[in-house]
């Protein structure tokens, strides 16, 4: 194998890989995601909000979850309600985004999932 080769393969990986690969920011990455689809229902006064109480407009509100508990597991993305949720693997009538046809797009829920298995950090 020559350099050449070696070059162009390792540029493959890096373009093929996600923006977000490293480090997911809440701030930078998850809440804008939140903002754009799960904000204008859970908050005060969301129909999400009257039914779970989660308010989703903050850091301290996505860790604190819902009146039923937790929402987010750190470092455990597949138990987390938050991911199953937006994956779908709940009950239909509580998939988020709900009314969403075909729920948020996968490299969203990727972004998010990765963020959860790096520890959920406030960053």
């Amino acid at each position: 194998m020559n350099i050449v080769t070696l070059l162009g393969g390792i540029l493959t990986v890096v373009i093929a890989m996600p923006s977000w690969a490293g480090e997911v920011s809440f701030k930078s990455d998850v809440q804008p995601i939140l903002n754009d689809y799960c904000i204008s229902c859970h908050q005060p006064s969301g129909k999400g909000y009257e039914k779970s109480g989660l308010d989703l407009r903050s850091y301290a509100g996505v860790m604190k979850g819902t009146r039923f508990g937790s929402i987010i597991k750190p470092g455990d993305s597949f138990t987390s309600i938050f991911i199953q949720v937006v994956e779908g693997r709940v009950h239909p009538s509580i998939k988020m985004p709900y009314g969403m046809n075909g729920g948020l797009a996968k490299d969203k829920i990727a972004l998010m999932k990765h963020w959860v298995q790096q520890g959920a950090k406030d960053n």
